[in-house]
């Protein structure tokens, strides 16, 4: 396992514009692609500091230009690029970019790496939202009137203080009642939840603050099965 001091950012093989992956790595300086974000990283003159995955999606001028002894060969398909790299680093935090669009089941394996990781602080950056995996209790410092979704990747509960629909006594599940396209009507965002499994997601220009207040959460005691 790789350990780092810093941030990380995991750079996907799918679309992000370069602005995100700049506001991604000022937050997370030390670049490591998965797979075929190489290519990404060679289209945009970036430069990796690690190529991580089962490499069949790297192209042979990716290869040549970063060289064999940046690539990091992790040979099965049973997990993604993504969740090799969350596994292979032992990091602060991870923010990854270019590991949804445009394909939907990028994007829903991208939100299994978040729950499954649970015990790493893992968020996901597009170019328009910041999603990360709620925490037990979780206090943010945001706007008033900013947007901040709730969804449930598996059935919980939970408390809030400082949104316009609390969500006190709701019972959230990925079949049923869903909480998406809230918004802040206090400055001081307060929630808990009684389960692990519920995805926050809220506008990019939030990076800062949402890192702040997940760097300061606590974790899970018992962490979802791995298996």
């Amino acid at each position: 396992m790789f350990r780092k001091s810093t941030g990380v950012t995991i750079l996907g093989g799918g679309d992000a514009e370069r602005e995100t992956i700049a506001i991604a790595q000022r937050a997370a300086p030390f670049l490591v692609c998965a797979d075929g974000g190489a290519n990404l990283a060679l289209r945009l003159g970036l430069e990796p500091d690690l190529i991580i995955g089962d490499l069949d999606s790297i192209s042979p001028d990716a290869v040549q230009h970063f060289g064999q002894e940046r690539l990091v060969e992790i040979d099965e398909q049973e997990t993604t690029d993504f969740d090799k790299c969350v596994r292979s680093l032992a990091a602060p935090f991870f923010v990854a970019v270019g590991v949804t669009a445009p394909r939907i089941d990028h994007a829903m394996a991208s939100l299994n790496v978040l729950i499954r990781h649970g015990d790493r602080k893992v968020m996901v950056l597009t170019d328009a939202d910041v999603c990360f995996p709620a925490p037990p209790r979780l206090s943010l410092s945001l706007p008033v009137g900013s947007r901040l979704s709730l969804f449930p990747l598996s059935e919980t509960t939970g408390v809030s203080r400082g949104l316009k629909w609390p969500i006190d006594g709701l019972n959230l599940s990925p079949t049923g009642l869903i909480a998406t396209s809230n918004e802040t009507d206090d400055s001081h965002v307060l929630l808990e939840f009684a389960a692990p499994g519920m995805v926050i997601i809220m506008p990019v220009r939030f990076l800062s603050a949402a890192l702040h207040a997940f760097l300061q959460a606590p974790v899970w005691k018992e962490q979802p099965d791995e298996s």
